[in-house]
């Protein structure tokens, strides 16, 4: 099957299954894989728009009476997708790259941070290899500061972000926490997933069937925060 064939079958089984978009693939098998999200998971969707990855985290916390939460964050204001979602997912309209960390742990049960966060957010493509590659590091790179905080960098610890950024001490994800972002291939990305072999016990790339072929969109995979 073609990239464009294999594209137009996932967006028809989106339509058919009642996804909000094609999108909601690509969780759905780094969860069959990985099994990022389990039952009672409080999850972190960063950049939810349109919303099909709050669908899927909320079908993988399981029956209702399993508990869990799903929180989703855009810049657009988003709404919670009637079919595959319950009141355990609801959405807050705010800009990932200006949001405090408390700020984004007071949105988890109890304050008490998260055990799974995602990532599946894109800059505006302009065309730019090396300009949208920056673009999507920049962003992966804020998703990553927020859910750990800071990381070791050799024998050093190194702050993610830089000082304006407002990241202080811990991160929002748990200990033992699962960490998914989406980046654009280029040569910067392997500096970030060094950074992230020495935070979680296990970090891997991962490229989802339902990615498109001529899309250079790639996942990093993180499990187990140490």
């Amino acid at each position: 099957m073609s990239g464009a064939g294999t594209a137009d079958f996932f967006y028809r089984e989106a339509l058919r299954l009642g996804y909000v978009a094609r999108s909601a693939f690509k969780l759905l098998q780094m969860q069959k894989q990985y099994r990022l999200i389990r039952p009672g998971d409080s999850v972190l969707d960063l950049g939810c728009a349109p919303g099909a990855w709050l669908q899927v985290a909320c079908q993988s916390l399981g029956p209702f009476q399993n508990g869990g939460s799903v929180v989703g964050i855009d810049v657009k204001k988003v709404r919670v997708p009637s079919v595959h979602c319950d009141s355990r997912a609801r959405t807050v309209c705010a800009d990932v790259m200006r949001i405090l960390s408390d700020q984004a742990r007071a949105l988890s049960p109890q304050e008490k941070g998260f055990s799974v966060v995602l990532s599946d957010m894109c800059p505006a493509v302009s065309g730019i290899t090396t300009k949208d590659a920056a673009l999507s590091c920049e962003l992966g790179m804020r998703a990553l500061s927020l859910s750990v905080g800071r990381a070791v960098n050799g024998h050093e610890e190194m702050p993610l972000v830089s000082s304006d950024s407002e990241i202080n001490g811990d991160g929002i994800l748990q200990q033992g926490g699962n960490l998914v972002i989406k980046f654009l291939e280029s040569e910067d990305i392997q500096e970030i997933a060094r950074i992230c072999k020495l935070c979680f016990k296990k970090a891997s790339w991962f490229r989802p069937k339902a990615t498109r072929s001529s899309s250079r969109e790639i996942y990093l995979v993180c499990q187990g925060l140490r």
